[in-house]
């Protein structure tokens, strides 16, 4: 086995000159160049199964003594790179763990391009104790590293020999959490500064005595020299800035202190002041500090809470800037580089998501981030009236600051103010119709025939009234009536070259005008409006519009989705320009047009004239238009706020908390006759719901997150939330592969702040004090509908317009959003579950030249941050690309199951997906993938199918605070499909609560329903899996395995699962009973794998073989023979009969692990792959005769939870299409078991591949024949690791298990 692709927690960090960056991720080294765009060069594994924990480039600079970001300080004029013409390298010293390793990178200048290269200066040395830091020592040979280890100990190592010249100990004899080395020229001038485990800093000499002892003894031991007190929890990391004389630590207690420690090592290996204090306590991390950097003028921390703190010291120590970009789990690696002449820093962060995020520091920050928030401005709007309503114009010009923004206020008065260079003036003064009441909006429109721009502003009244005139020329205004009533709401949008205004009046009318502007020779403005046919709302108690948006689609011509203040969205369509002589014909009647003395009136057939009543209601529906689609109440009773538009697929937002992600799309024939609507007509489609955190219900708008990839952007058009809908997106199917979720940020109030919230990383990205929601606002910049990472907000806050000041976000306007992210994290705390999905091939022209005739393969993992993540591994390149983040569980992930479909090409997959974990909950998705080839990746639509709880009924009582819950708090422990339906599947669960639960999904009627549930195991039931029996007849039989913490494993037959599925309360059917219980392990059963083999021409039984491995670090393998029912294959009596099954053989591993065994899986026939906390993944055999081991690999995964397997091809070339679909098949998984993405066996182990197709013998022998057979394996925990097993292995396997088959015949 070796490794294709890994993601684990970036443990080091390390900057060379400005120029590249080195990251330690696992074993694995990469550099990445920074200039002229971040991006990963070379990698190289280092350390075999021990983490980087550190890495050192020999000496430092030329220039005048500072310290390094790493704390390291030497006074010496060595060169940190040998250079020649056109190579220049970098000798390092890479360690972690209790190993030590030699590197030089090169940097080749070839063609006036650079090539970066490793070369390997020695053998891996490994040391008896934990390397804490590592220094080079300067001097005739190179390679003498001076050693700090964790019993308080120095070590002076050769390096080239692996040996040790001097070890010395301290006599303060305890264990250290982190070191610190000061080196000069000699050992004689090494101090250290250790962190004990005892909170203290403890400052020592190793070289201080005679140098030739081994410091064993008492009397060699070096005392200390300096005592730091004052921490009251561990150390974690220590830095020094020997031009200031400071030294920092970061600890446990989540403070960094900063000491007055004076001059450190140098000639003669100072200690500094005999007395040395302790300058600032920094508290504002909210929990542990993990690293800490000190600058001239900044100090750098990173803790557990995945924030970066950048400290001013000259300012009073205050936070003027939070880097924030990883997800739960912290920062784990902090590197600042250092820095221009300005001050301007490149800051590296790596987290225990395995994200890596490179930022830019200034040199000068004017003040705290949170005090830019709370500093706001009184903008003293003039007039006698208050502000009711607030607007920014001008917004198209992207160049313009904040401070040259423009404000339209309107006040009680009627009268509208603009606000400009710190000026009011008034623009326009209404009359008294306009008094006590308005709503006002504005936008730039450009003028026709022109390249000037005018802002445009609308002012409604409670008489029905609307007064349109340009801010640059109010006195050209027009005055625009709808009927009589109050005006709720205006509304601006742009479709094409085309204007339009939305005015909401009384009794659900909105009337619509197309409004344009022109100019005459004089230079002079005139606005010019024709009215549409008005929308009409359904009826329902609050019927105004609250959001429009115009869609343009070249087969329905212009489309307008509208969401109202009932919290229903709607779909109207614009009439076609019909004559009006046309006949329209309605259920049989006919209404025709006749003329008599001048005047036209309406008869119909019978020639009945129509009443007055009649006519006016027949002209009313004449001049409007009804909603095609509604989708009744969707955002709950508060109302729609925003609806927008980004690459084919639509965002809403409501003050239900929720973001919907939906799209428009025909009626397909099964809905059609469900819902007696027709085949063809447009819908309204949810897909997905993103709630936004605890507490912010009220949500305003969606803003788009641009791609981080600077080489993405030049590639991609630009495309803003742009009213543009493309004919193919009102397809089902090409809708699917066209059109993908952005990422996106959530406009809202939460409590008494305005937010920009990041629903995937969960972390604010903005926030002002405002006082909370009811008020009007408008957000700079936001006209682009994306969020650039700063912002400012100008509100109405108790009849005072309020401006804030400009904030910076994440970033500045110099970097990006959450800063470059030069690798993307996953999930910041454990991987619980992993399940694999199927495989992607790009298409086109547009494969980077890497990647041709590579493969995608498609993984979905389950967290315990409560997160979903939908992968795409590249296991030629190493790459990992996160497709899309799902969020909508409550508590932790502990299991995942799909059913998955592709095409013939591998060109798409389409996945069932069901998830599950902490408080009994289950979440059902409908994935689409599908490849983009813009960005040369795949890409993933999420749609969400339906949840289950199975306590909601009890969450929904107004009073349950009064009474005590029935079932405690209810994990989901495991789940896996017993059966495939057309529209859904059956699924079993294992629960926490001594429950095994069987639920039926339904896709086409977006709910899941329990069918029955027993308690027969009373207890905790850990692992369930599936199995699937054919016997000679075609009859199919269905057998279900459970395993709980008592270590037996019981057998189920649940072949008759129709009866079932026809009662959904789960009462009519009567509880089946295990039909055979299997004695396995000492303690729980966590993991089980199943498959079944087909009997031999004279065996009149079928054996299913069940491999468990539990607690008790046990792996055993039953043999269970199954006797087909007579009765059943003569189809007599159904339903009645049960299999006959009896145990035949058992055969244990009693250490298969060191540790609890938690997961495993069958790669292939008789060759099962197993994993465990002792980060090792076994490979095993299973023959008649026993289990016998083939093979194992070191994991770089901590905690290993999951595993996914399979097996594929690799071929030289792709064959033609004929040989693809078989291609297909053998790389779908075989294994039946926890967790499986497909719960299929094939023809040889049970007769069934994933579709349920059958599988032809011959087919997988031409197979055979294209490539190489190769076994893949991911492995989750602490990160993820893709394995892959030679075709050396699977054969060996396999000959010997022909050959044990060929021994047992004769």
């Amino acid at each position: 086995m070796e490794t294709a692709a890994l993601l684990a927690p970036v443990t080091a960090l390390e900057f060379l000159q400005d120029a590249f960056l080195l990251t330690g991720e696992g074993p694995v080294l990469t550099v990445y160049t920074i200039k002229p765009r971040p991006q990963a060069c070379a990698s190289l594994s280092v350390l075999q199964h021990y983490r980087i924990h550190g890495i050192r480039p020999r000496s430092v600079r030329a220039g005048p003594a500072q310290s390094s970001a790493t704390g390291t300080h030497r006074e010496d004029k060595d060169e940190l790179v040998s250079t020649s013409a056109e190579s220049t390298s970098y000798d390092l010293a890479v360690f972690g763990g209790k190993a030590v390793r030699l590197l030089r990178l090169c940097a080749d200048l070839q063609d006036g391009e650079q090539h970066l290269r490793w070369e390997i200066l020695g053998p891996l040395t490994e040391l008896k104790d934990w390397a804490l830091d590592v220094q080079w020592l300067p001097g005739h040979k190179p390679s003498l590293l001076c050693v700090a280890v964790a019993h308080n100990r120095v070590l002076l190592l050769d390096i080239d020999t692996g040996n040790t010249l001097v070890e010395r100990s301290c006599l303060e004899g305890c264990l250290l959490y982190s070191a610190l080395l000061l080196v000069h020229e000699s050992w004689a001038d090494t101090v250290i500064v250790g962190g004990t485990v005892f909170n203290q800093l403890v400052l020592w000499k190793p070289g201080g005595t005679d140098n030739n002892q081994s410091g064993d003894s008492a009397e060699h031991k070096a005392p200390v020299q300096r005592r730091l007190l004052g921490h009251s929890g561990v150390i974690f990391n220590i830095s020094y800035l020997q031009e200031k004389g400071w030294l920092a630590s970061a600890s446990d207690d989540r403070s960094v202190r900063v000491w007055g420690v004076g001059a450190l090592g140098g000639p003669g290996g100072q200690c500094g002041d005999l007395n040395p204090v302790c300058l600032r306590v920094l508290y504002g991390h909210q929990a542990r500090v993990f690293s800490v950097r000190l600058s001239p003028g900044k100090v750098f921390s990173a803790g557990e809470d995945g924030a970066c703190l950048v400290w001013d010291w000259a300012g009073g120590a205050k936070v003027v800037r939070t880097l924030k970009g990883h997800r739960a789990g912290g920062v784990r690696a902090l590197a600042v580089s250092e820095g221009t002449a300005d001050g301007e820093r490149w800051v590296a962060t790596g987290g225990a998501d395995g994200g890596l995020r490179l930022w830019k520091v200034e040199g000068r920050e004017e003040t705290m981030e949170e005090a830019e928030a709370d500093k706001l401005t009184d903008l003293n709007c003039p007039g006698p009236g208050l502000p009711k309503a607030v607007c920014i114009t001008g917004e198209e010009d992207t160049n313009a600051s904040w401070c040259q923004s423009k404000f339209v206020v309107c006040t009680d008065q009627g009268t509208v103010y603009q606000y400009s260079n710190g000026q009011w003036e008034t623009l326009w003064q209404g009359t008294t119709e306009f008094q006590s009441y308005c709503v006002m909006e504005t936008i730039t429109v450009n003028v026709k025939d022109s390249a000037a721009t005018v802002d445009l502003c609308a002012v409604g009244n409670l008489s029905g009234s609307i007064q349109v005139f340009p801010c640059s020329h109010p006195q050209c205004g027009i005055l625009l009536t709808g009927a009589s009533g109050k005006i709720h709401s205006l509304i601006w949008q742009k479709a094409k070259e085309s204007l339009y205004l939305l005015a909401s009046g009384a009794e659900g009318l909105v009337y619509r005008w197309c409004i344009e502007a022109t100019s005459d020779e004089n230079s002079s403005l005139a606005l010019d409006a024709s009215q549409l046919p008005a929308f009409l709302l359904p009826p329902c108690a609050k019927r105004w519009l609250t959001a429009a948006l115009p869609i343009q689609s070249k087969s329905q011509g212009l489309l307008w989705v509208c969401g109202d203040r009932r919290g229903s969205l709607l779909l109207f369509q614009e009439k076609e320009q019909k004559t009006r002589e046309s006949n329209t014909t309605d259920e049989g009647s006919m209404t025709v047009w006749q003329h008599t003395d001048n005047k036209a009136f309406e008869v119909e057939e019978n020639g009945r004239e129509m009443t007055e009543e009649e006519r006016e209601r027949k002209e009313l529906s004449d001049l409007t238009l009804n909603p095609l689609s509604c989708l009744f109440g969707v955002h709950g009773k508060q109302g729609v706020t925003s609806v927008c538009a980004y690459q084919g697929l639509l965002y809403s937002t409501g003050r239900d908390g929720c973001v919907r992600v939906f799209r428009v799309q025909q009626t397909p024939r099964e809905k059609a006759q469900e819902n007696t609507s027709k085949e063809g007509e447009l819908q309204l489609e949810v897909l997905r719901v993103q709630r936004a955190c605890k507490g912010m219900e009220w949500l305003e708008k969606v803003l788009i997150l641009e791609p981080e990839n600077p080489v993405e952007e030049e590639e991609e058009e630009e495309e803003d939330c742009e009213n543009h809908y493309n004919t193919n997106e009102l397809s089902v199917q090409k809708t699917e592969n066209k059109s993908r979720e952005a990422r996106f940020v959530i406009v809202g109030f939460h409590a008494v702040h305005f937010v920009v919230w990041d629903p995937v990383r969960q972390q604010r990205l903005f926030a002002v004090p405002c006082g909370g929601g009811h008020r009007s606002w408008g957000l700079w910049p936001s006209h682009r509908g994306v969020w650039p990472g700063y912002g400012a907000l100008v509100f109405i806050k108790q009849g005072a317009v309020m401006a804030s000041a400009e904030v910076q976000g994440l970033v500045g306007k110099a970097g990006r959003t959450g800063g470059w992210g030069l690798r993307e994290g996953v999930h910041g705390r454990g991987i619980g579950c992993v399940c694999r999905l199927g495989r992607i091939r790009g298409v086109g022209n547009l494969i980077k030249s890497t990647e041709k005739g590579g493969h995608w393969e498609i993984a979905v993992t389950g967290g315990e941050d409560t997160s979903l993540a939908v992968v795409a591994i590249h296991p030629d390149s190493g790459r990992i690309e996160v497709l899309s983040v799902i969020t909508d569980h409550i508590s932790s992930v502990r299991t995942i199951a799909a059913v998955t479909q592709s095409d013939d090409h591998t060109r798409s997959l389409s996945a069932l997906l069901v998830s599950a974990g902490g408080r009994a909950q289950m979440q059902c998705y409908r994935l689409l993938i599908g490849w983009d080839g813009q960005r040369a990746a795949p890409s993933c639509q999420v749609i969400q199918v339906a949840g289950h709880r199975l306590d909601e009924q009890w969450e929904r009582r107004r009073n349950r605070h009064k009474t005590v819950k029935a079932d405690p708090e209810t994990r989901y422990m495991s789940v896996a499909v017993l059966d495939e339906k057309a529209d859904g599947c059956l699924l079993a669960l294992a629960c926490s609560d001594g429950a095994l639960r069987l639920f039926s999904v339904s896709e086409v009627n977006r709910q899941i329903d329990l069918l029955w549930e027993t308690f027969y195991h009373q207890r905790c039931v850990l692992s369930v899996a599936t199995c699937s029996l054919e016997d000679g007849t075609g009859n199919r039989y269905k057998l279900l395995f459970s395993a709980a913490t008592d270590g037996k494993i019981a057998v189920w037959d649940l072949t008759d699962t129709s009866s079932l599925s026809t009662d959904p309360s789960g009462n009519a059917p009567t509880q089946p009973i295990p039909c055979l219980v299997i004695p396995a392990h000492q303690s729980g059963v966590n993991s089980l794998a199943v498959w079944a083999k087909k009997p031999g021409p004279q065996e009149d039984f079928c054996s299913v073989t069940v491999a468990s491995g539990g607690d008790d670090g046990q792996l055993t393998v039953s043999t269970i023979r199954v006797q087909y029912p007579e009765e059943r294959q003569t189809g007599v009596s159904k339903g009645v009969s049960q299999l006959s099954l009896n145990l035949h053989s058992q055969f244990h591993i009693p250490l298969a692990h060191a540790a609890p065994l938690t997961a495993l899986k069958l790669l292939s026939p008789d060759l099962l792959v197993s994993t465990s906390s002792d980060q090792r993944v076994c490979l095993w055999r299973v023959s008649s005769t026993g289990i016998s081991h083939t093979g194992a690999l070191f994991s770089h995964i901590a905690d290993s939870a999951g595993l996914a397997v399979w097996q594929g091809q690799i071929t030289e070339e792709q064959a033609g299409d004929n040989k693809s679909k078989s291609r297909l098949v053998s790389e779908q998984e075989i294994s039946v078991c926890e967790g499986d993405p497909v719960g299929k066996t094939s023809e040889e182990m049970g007769g069934e591949t994933a579709g349920g197709e059958r599988i032809n013998q011959s087919e997988n022998d031409s197979v055979g024949k294209t490539g190489s057979e190769t076994g893949w394996v991911l492995v989750c925990g602490q990160g993820l690791q893709l394995l892959r097993v030679k075709h050396a292995e699977l054969c060996s396997t396999r000959r010997e298990t022909e050959e044990e088959k060929g021994e047992s015949q004769s």
